[in-house]
């Protein structure tokens, strides 16, 4: 009842009326779709194979490109921002320590998220995603090997001994708890404290691909299943025993009362493609939208609740804005980040010492062996560089090998010059 008593007052910070009381309701425990969002994201990562065998190294490089090109070009903009409005209104900007932290994520990469959190509180986040990332190869490698039903058994049992140590030995306690523990949330935000979560999401996505599963449930099952998890779920969050099963519930609960209620709208054509499109932006609409709400309260809205409603509107249609042009420079950052590369790695490259043409009777050296001749050239263009390939001949062998790996045998080569021009 306690805890009921102050949900109650906090629910009037925005009008005694219903749509106040539903607005501070959702930013009470809007941080349950946190690992909604995980248990979705294990779900994704699965579809995402498209049925194809996994490719380790362009499943790493396309999965961390997505994450990381839109959180740069975030800062990029942010940054200059930020700094111009602290300076004009003598309000909080990031230092520069933490501005060069965020600018240059995953460089000072810790799983807590500490050093973005003077940036935009929920970039914490953007370290679990990373971390996911990361391990999916792995945790796929072993769905293969051991079965996915074991997988989920033993990610579970890891989960929940991990959570039973983080609050009782780590000192720890859930991002959203208000009591003040030794450590504070930092046990709960790697990977492992919401493994079970995104594993289900992992056996979810294997059984939708095989045509079975709860994605085929009827909507009643599915509220009727996943509304006791969450009530159940919503308790336990209060007291500190429940903080180990807690979060896995709700987002149980969460996935298959929302799945209930917005699978409908696949059906409608116009729904399904609006859903879609939200959907693209949505990750760069979650890197923007604290700045946005977070300088509108304190710079304009302040204490004033008629300012906040109007002030609400503006946020999300402008984060929206944002998340647009954010996507939109995502490509052209990308571009730039690439050719810059290129061009220091031109510009820094040691001069090859073999930097001369190959032609046709050159004597070589080629592994350290002298008396190689070169008997063909062929000139050779790929992506942004030039090379020769070389025909060489030595007692009765002969290869194709890259210009590279042959050094001119200048002594030989001018001997041969020099007995060439007695001849003549």
């Amino acid at each position: 009842m306690a805890n009921w008593d102050r949900i109650l007052r906090g629910s009037h910070l925005f009008g005694q009326h219903w749509g106040g009381y539903g607005l501070s309701l959702g930013g009470w425990f809007g941080y349950q779709f946190v690992d909604w969002f995980v248990l979705v994201s294990g779900f994704s990562l699965v579809l995402s194979l498209k049925g194809k065998p996994l490719a380790v190294k362009s499943f790493l490089k396309e999965r961390l490109w997505r994450i990381l090109l839109p959180f740069w070009t975030t800062g990029m903009l942010a940054y200059p921002v930020l700094w111009a409005i602290g300076r004009w209104t003598e309000t909080y900007s990031p230092d520069a320590w933490h501005s060069f932290a965020g600018l240059t994520f995953p460089l000072m990469f810790e799983f807590g998220g500490k050093l973005l959190l003077a940036t935009s509180g929920p970039w914490w986040f953007v370290p679990l995603i990373v971390s996911f990332a990361i391990v999916f190869p792995i945790l796929w490698k072993l769905s293969r090997r051991w079965g996915m039903g074991r997988l989920v058994g033993v990610a579970i049992a890891l989960t929940l001994i991990y959570r039973l140590l983080a609050v009782y030995i780590l000192g720890g306690h859930p991002t959203y708890a208000m009591q003040e523990t030794p450590s504070g949330w930092q046990p709960f935000v790697p990977f492992v404290a919401k493994l079970g979560t995104f594993v289900v999401g992992m056996a979810v996505a294997v059984a939708y691909t095989q045509g079975r599963g709860v994605m085929f449930w009827s909507g009643r099952r599915a509220i009727g299943l996943g509304l006791p998890m969450y009530t159940v779920g919503f308790v336990f969050q209060f007291y500190e025993w429940g903080w180990v099963v807690a979060d896995g519930l709700l987002a149980l609960g969460l996935g298959l009362v929302t799945m209930a209620l917005f699978r409908p709208m696949a059906r409608l054509g116009f729904a399904s493609r609006c859903m879609t499109y939200l959907g693209k932006h949505s990750y760069s609409y979650f890197l923007v939208h604290n700045f946005v709400i977070d300088r509108l309260i304190r710079l304009w809205v302040k204490q004033d609740i008629d300012r906040y409603y109007w002030g609400l509107l503006f946020a999300v249609v402008g984060t929206f804005g944002l998340a647009l042009a954010i996507d939109a420079l995502t490509p052209w950052v990308a571009r730039g980040l690439v050719q810059s590369a290129r061009w220091i790695d031109r510009q820094l490259a040691k001069p090859a010492m073999n930097s001369w043409m190959p032609m046709v009777e050159d004597l070589v050296l080629y592994q350290g062996q002298w008396g190689w001749q070169i008997s063909q050239v062929e000139r050779v263009e790929h992506s942004d560089r030039t090379f020769y390939l070389c025909r060489i001949s030595r007692m009765g062998r002969t290869l194709w090998v890259n210009q590279q790996d042959l050094v001119l045998d200048e002594d030989r080569e001018r001997q041969s010059l020099e007995v060439r021009g007695s001849r003549k």
